[in-house]
């Protein structure tokens, strides 16, 4: 349902109903039209009895027998709250029901399987989307919330000078009227919605952003030197901080050093900003979550997916799917590499959904997990969606470029839910291909090679991962001859399984294999005999080479080990 056509006020059980059904909750028993408006989400806790807040919505946490369930009904009831969610599928006896009438409090059911994590912080989300407000437009510090563009012309006059509110990457996220009277950096700035990158880098070799957020009191900048040019006007700028968290900064280009009423007023500019800058993520991430979560239902091809279709706008057509992955990215080397992976899938997600939007305004996107999914119309004719699907992969990874690193699997089209369900095993599946690959380092991935496949481009790099997978997890390791090989290299340093592999791949031409080798044919021939006879294998049997070949492809890397290079 769009939220812009529901009239259920925001914090009513019905609207939560509304947001969230068909994948996180349902409705057991009881009347949520009739309950009253939602005040808070407590997390029940057995051993301690809290005051709660009128119209609470309590998450019954490890609530699972009938007999408890009644009783905190009962609790429940006294207090006046709102709803009790319990995680289903919920037992419902008669006596559950008398006290659910007696009560009046709603009993809903979590969805198996979904974190309460989740389902709280989605709570929390859409009720902060909110502000547990149902009157009129909803407005902060007298302004429209989250409009930033009235924030900014209100601190214009505030300080007599034109504002630009930016992001922690110095995007300009809204900027005041006035700019005329800047400079011609700030008129750049405005124009391209970004701090141009030589004088983003001059602030930083003087230390601004440093002082800017190690301080929650405005920073005067002294107008900087810049190729023969200047900045004509001074600035001053405040982070915009939530606790610890900088979620931005305020600029204004000013005459000279603020007064220290006008010093003060932008000090106070900034925690009015940072209240705005916290609505709009919360709206943002409740959106984000709810198309994740419907999109994620649809995929799995489970009972609900039909209804997540619907709501999603897809209900009854051919369908692509597309999946876009960070490249060679399944595990961070640290805290920090873990955080640049996740912002980049984030933006890799966001440009997909936009470029997606252009292609068909009907398309749904979102990030699942470390994959940003797409769902299109198949426009056209059904046998020909999978290329059509392909041209809009390689034509979204022309515009974001090289730097993103992003590569994209496409399923088969479908036209039900057991299809769309395997249209994304079939992405998985491509992807998990590609991302080997690039973190490979694969030469040819470097040079324009493939960033877009189906499966049927990569079925047997695919099998071939997958095999890999069951070997590793029966723990299998060399046998037979391949294990004499890679012994015999362990004990005397020397390159006997380097060699059969290198003969392998090259089907046998001693030239090509020495060559890649680096080293001289009759070299090579020397230590292919000695394969021969350590390994005791006759090089002469195809199923003795396709036996060795197959080995060193399915074993995981380093399971057969090689020595150092024989001298």
């Amino acid at each position: 349902m769009d939220p812009a056509t529901n009239l259920r006020p925001r914090a009513s059980l019905g609207r939560v109903l509304d947001d969230l059904g068909a994948t996180l909750l349902d409705l057991v028993a009881g009347d949520v039209d009739g309950a009253p408006e939602i005040g808070g989400v407590v997390i029940h806790d057995p051993m301690d009895a809290p005051v709660l807040p009128g119209g609470a919505l309590v998450l019954g946490v490890g609530v699972d027998t009938p007999t408890r369930v009644v009783d905190l009904l009962g609790v429940l009831g006294e207090q006046r709250a709102a709803g009790l969610v319990l995680r289903g599928p919920v037992q419902v006896t008669e006596a559950v029901e008398d006290a659910v009438a007696a009560t009046g409090v709603a009993l809903l059911a979590l969805s198996p399987g979904a974190p309460w994590a989740h389902l709280a912080a989605m709570l929390r989300s859409l009720l902060a989307e909110g502000d547990i407000a149902v009157g009129g437009a909803e407005s902060l510090g007298g302004l429209p919330s989250g409009d930033l563009f009235a924030v900014a012309n209100a601190i214009a006059s505030l300080l007599d000078a034109p504002v630009t509110i930016e992001d922690r990457s110095s995007r300009v996220l809204a900027f005041s009227g006035r700019q005329d009277e800047a400079d011609p950096s700030r008129v750049e700035t405005i124009l391209g919605r970004q701090v141009p990158e030589r004088y983003a880098k001059a602030l930083a070799e003087q230390g601004v952003f440093r002082d800017l957020h190690r301080s929650d009191r405005p920073v005067f900048v002294t107008p900087i030197p810049m190729d023969g040019d200047t900045f004509t006007r001074p600035r001053v700028a405040v982070a915009v901080r939530a606790g610890d968290e900088v979620l931005g900064s305020i600029w204004a280009a000013v005459p000279g050093p603020l007064s220290d009423e006008r010093t003060e007023a932008l000090c106070d500019a900034a925690k009015l900003v940072a209240l705005h800058l916290l609505r709009v993520r919360a709206g943002a991430d409740v959106q984000r979550r709810l198309r994740a979560d419907l999109l994620s239902t649809a995929l799995e091809g489970g009972v609900r997916a039909r209804e997540a279709l619907d709501r999603l706008g897809l209900g009854g057509q051919q369908l692509m799917v597309l999946g876009v992955a960070v490249a060679g990215s399944d595990v961070g080397d640290g805290a920090t590499d873990d955080a640049v992976v996740a912002h980049e899938r984030e933006r890799l997600s966001d440009a997909f959904a936009v470029h997606l939007g252009a292609v068909h305004p009907k398309s749904a996107a979102a990030l699942i997990g470390g994959v940003a999914y797409g769902l299109v119309p198949a426009t056209g004719a059904v046998d020909g969606a999978e290329e059509r699907a392909v041209r809009i992969g390689r034509e979204f990874l022309d515009r974001v470029g090289d730097r993103r690193g992003g590569v994209v699997g496409v399923g088969p089209a479908a036209g039900d839910v057991a299809a769309l369900a395997h249209s994304r095993q079939c992405v998985d599946r491509a992807l998990r291909v590609l991302r080997d690959e690039h973190g490979q380092h694969d030469q040819r991935d470097h040079d324009g090679g493939r960033r877009v496949a189906r499966l049927a481009d990569v079925h047997f790099e695919a099998l071939v991962l997958e095999m890999r997978d069951l070997m590793a997890a029966r723990g299998e390791r060399p046998e037979g001859a391949l294990a004499r090989l890679g012994a015999y290299d362990a004990q005397h340093r020397t390159n006997l399984v380097e060699t059969l592999q290198a003969w392998l791949e090259a089907f046998g031409d001693v030239v090509a294999a020495a060559e890649a080798l680096f080293v001289h044919p009759n070299t090579f021939r020397y230590r292919l005999r000695r394969v021969a006879e350590v390994g005791e294998m006759d090089l002469t049997d195809p199923d003795v080479r396709f036996g060795a070949l197959l080995q060193l492809r399915l074993l995981p890397p380093g399971a057969v080990g090689a020595g150092a290079e024989e001298v």
